[in-house]
C-alpha cells in the first residue's frame, strides 16, 4: 500500500490548550445559564457550609459538653444527606427535564436557607433537641432534598447542551465555576466581623438566602423552554456531524439514527421498572464499582475542607491567618477555578484511569506537609499542591460518570456515582469532631501535626489501591473522552 508523502503539520501545543476554551465560548446560551446559576449556588452552599460547624458548636449547642462532636455530626447530616439524596432523586432531571428540576431545586434550597437564618434570629440556643436545633435541622432537610435534584440536573444539562468536542471542557468549567462560588465566601468576614459590617454568622446566612433568590431568577429567565429546546437540538446536530466525520457517513443519517424511535431508553425513575433498574444499574459493573469506592480515602480531604480546615486554621494559627480563617479555608476553590480548565485542556487526551492514579497521589501526598508544622508557608503549599491533584482527577471522574450513562439516564448515573461520596460524608463526621477536640481543642494543649499525619495516611490509600488494581480495573477502561 502506497503511503502518503504529504508532510504532516506539526501540532501546535498552545493551540491544543486554547482550542477547548474557544469551543466552549461558542457553546449555547443555555449552558451559560446553568453555569451562572452554579456560581451563585456554589457561593451560597459553601458559604453556609464553612460556618455551619462553628455555628452549631459556638451558638446552637451552647452549654453542651464538648460541642465539637455533635456539631460535626450535624454538618455530616447535611453533606452526607445531600449525596444520598442524589442517589434517590437523580432521576428527576431525566423524567421532568432539567429546567423544571433546577427550578424545584432552587425553591427548596431557598426555603431551607430562610428557615436556618430565621431560626437563628427567632429562637434562643438551648442545646441538643432545642427548638433552635430542630428548626435548623428542618432547614437542612429542605437543602438536602433540593440539592439532591440540583447537581444531577446541572450535569445532565451539560451533557444535553454539549457535543463530544465541547463536553470535556464544559464539565471542567462547571466544576471550576462551582469552586469559584466556593471561594467567594473567603470575603464573608467583611459581613461577619464586628470590625466591618458586624452581621454575625446568622446575618451572613440571610445574605446567602438572598443569593439563592438571584440564582432562581437567573434560572427561570435564562433557561426558558425555547432556549433549552434549541440547545438540545443544536447539540444533537453537532454530535451527529462529528460522528459522521469520524465514520464517513452523513450528518443527516447520524441525526436520524439518534432521533429514531426506540433508539434510546426513556427516562427511568427509581421505582419505575424496578427489574430493568437493577439489571442495568452501574453497580452491576464490578470494575466501575471498585473504581468509585477506591476514591473514598482521598475524598476525605474534601470533607476536611468544611469539617476540619476552618476550625483547625482558626485555632492553630496566629495573626491574620487565624483571625480571618475564611481566606485560607477557601483558598482551594479559587485555585480550582483557575487550574481545572487549564489542566483539562492540557490532559484532555490522557486516559482517565492514569489521571486518577496520578491525580489522587498528588492530592493526598501534600497532607504530610501539615504534619511537619503549623506555618503559613506549609499551609498554602498544601492547599496549592493538593488542588493541582484535585484538578487532575475530579472533573474527569464526573465526565466519566456522565458519559457512560445511556441516553436519558444521566441524572440517575450521576446520582449513583456520588454514592461513595455519600459514605465519605457519613464516615468523616463520625471522627472529625473527635480529632478536633483531641488535637486542636478550643482550650488546652494542641497537636495538629498528629491530626494531619493520620489524615495523610488515610488519603494516600486511594492512589495505592488504584495503582495496585491497574492491571484489572485499568484494562479496557474507556470513555468517549479517551477516543
Amino acid at each position: 500500500m502506497a503511503q502518503s508523502t504529504e508532510p504532516v503539520a506539526p501540532k501546535n501545543p498552545l493551540r491544543e490548550i486554547v482550542q477547548p476554551f474557544i469551543d466552549l465560548i461558542h457553546a449555547p446560551r443555555a449552558l451559560w445559564g446553568v453555569n451562572l446559576g452554579y456560581v451563585l449556588e456554589g457561593t451560597a452552599y459553601f458559604g453556609v457550609l464553612s460556618y455551619l460547624a462553628l455555628y452549631f458548636s459556638d451558638f446552637v449547642f451552647t452549654g453542651v459538653e464538648n460541642p465539637d462532636v455533635p456539631a460535626g455530626l450535624m454538618v455530616g447530616v447535611l453533606t452526607a444527606g445531600i449525596t444520598l439524596s442524589m442517589f434517590f432523586l437523580g432521576f428527576v432531571a431525566d423524567k421532568f427535564g432539567v429546567r423544571k428540576a433546577l427550578i424545584w431545586a432552587f425553591l427548596l434550597l431557598l426555603g431551607g436557607r430562610v428557615l436556618i437564618a430565621g431560626a437563628g434570629y427567632v429562637f434562643e440556643p438551648a442545646g441538643l433537641g432545642s427548638t433552635l436545633h430542630l428548626a435548623t435541622m428542618g432547614g437542612i432537610l429542605l437543602i438536602v432534598i433540593g440539592y439532591g435534584m440540583y447537581q444531577p440536573a446541572a450535569y445532565t444539562a451539560v451533557r444535553q447542551f454539549t457535543n463530544p468536542k465541547t463536553a470535556g471542557m464544559a464539565f471542567a468549567m462547571l466544576y471550576a465555576l462551582m469552586n469559584l462560588g466556593g471561594w467567594l465566601p473567603s470575603f464573608a468576614f467583611l459581613l461577619r466581623d464586628d470590625d466591618w459590617l458586624g452581621l454575625g454568622i446568622v446575618g451572613v446566612f440571610w445574605v446567602y438566602a438572598a443569593m439563592t433568590v438571584v440564582a432562581l431568577f437567573v434560572t427561570v429567565t435564562l433557561l426558558n423552554r425555547q432556549t433549552v429546546a434549541a440547545a438540545i437540538v443544536t447539540a444533537k446536530a453537532e454530535t451527529a456531524a462529528l460522528k459522521a466525520l469520524d465514520t464517513g457517513g452523513s450528518a443527516a443519517e447520524e441525526a436520524a439514527d439518534t432521533a429514531a424511535p426506540g433508539s434510546a431508553p426513556g427516562p427511568i425513575g427509581f421505582w419505575a421498572n424496578f427489574k430493568d433498574w437493577v439489571v442495568n444499574h452501574p453497580f452491576t459493573d464490578l470494575k466501575f464499582t471498585f473504581f468509585i469506592f477506591a476514591l473514598i480515602p482521598v475524598q476525605t480531604l474534601f470533607a476536611y475542607n468544611w469539617l476540619v480546615l476552618p476550625v483547625y486554621i482558626n485555632r492553630s494559627y496566629s495573626g491574620w491567618i487565624g483571625e480571618y480563617f475564611e481566606i485560607a479555608a477557601n483558598f482551594n476553590p479559587i485555585l480550582i477555578f483557575i487550574f481545572a480548565p487549564i489542566v483539562a485542556a492540557v490532559t484532555q487526551k490522557r486516559k482517565v484511569y492514569n489521571m486518577m492514579v496520578i491525580g489522587t497521589f498528588i492530592m493526598a501526598a501534600p497532607a504530610f506537609l501539615l504534619a511537619i508544622g503549623t506555618t503559613g508557608y506549609l499551609l498554602f503549599a498544601y492547599l496549592f499542591i493538593m488542588t493541582i491533584g484535585e484538578a487532575m482527577w475530579q472533573p474527569r471522574f464526573l465526565q466519566y460518570a456522565a458519559e457512560i450513562a445511556p441516553e436519558g439516564r444521566t441524572g440517575v448515573y450521576m446520582g449513583v456515582a456520588q454514592f461513595p461520596w455519600f459514605l465519605t460524608k457519613l464516615i468523616v463526621p463520625l471522627y472529625s469532631g473527635t480529632l478536633i477536640s483531641r488535637y486542636v481543642p478550643a482550650d488546652g494543649p494542641k497537636s495538629p501535626e498528629t491530626l494531619w499525619l493520620i489524615s495523610a495516611c488515610i488519603a494516600m490509600l486511594s492512589s495505592f489501591i488504584l495503582f495496585s488494581a491497574k492491571g484489572w480495573v485499568g484494562k479496557d477502561f474507556k470513555t468517549r473522552a479517551d477516543g
